[in-house]
């Protein structure tokens, strides 16, 4: 029998963040470093809590801080990019199904509008750029 598709709001419950210490040099980061791996969730409370209205934030500094919440050296660029968009695609849902943009993590503060990752996004570039500028009016 066929298992229904994972939904992206099934998708943000993912293991727990947990660092590990690395064999080999990955993505920039050293071997011998602490790397973070987060998780959907913690980035949606990180979202909701550390990026305010009217405000953004480069990802790279999101990735430094989470590490510093954990003692680690660095978090990893790769599951952090698949978490954000889990993120925005979940948030995306909860949009179309009625809710406020105020109510839901503001991913449009962190997903640069010129980025890979804004154009794989269903709400799109234009919408991610529109809601960057009604913030700062």
């Amino acid at each position: 029998m066929a298992r229904a598709a994972k939904t992206w709001a099934d998708k943000k419950r993912a293991k727990p963040p947990h660092t590990v210490t690395l064999d080999k040099d990955f993505a920039g980061v050293p071997a011998g470093s602490r790397l973070l791996i987060s998780c959907p969730m913690e980035l949606e409370d990180y979202l909701k809590t550390h990026v305010p209205y009217g405000t953004t934030k480069e990802i790279q500094l999101v990735r430094r801080e989470l590490a510093a919440l954990h003692g680690a050296d660095a978090t990893c660029p790769v599951s952090t990019a698949i978490f954000l968009r889990t993120v925005a695609e979940a948030a995306w849902d909860e949009i179309c199904g009625g809710k406020a943009t105020t109510d839901v993590a503001p991913f449009w503060r962190v997903i640069d509008p010129k980025s890979p990752l804004a154009k794989k996004l269903r709400a799109g570039v234009q919408w991610l750029e529109q809601q960057r500028l009604a913030e700062q009016a």
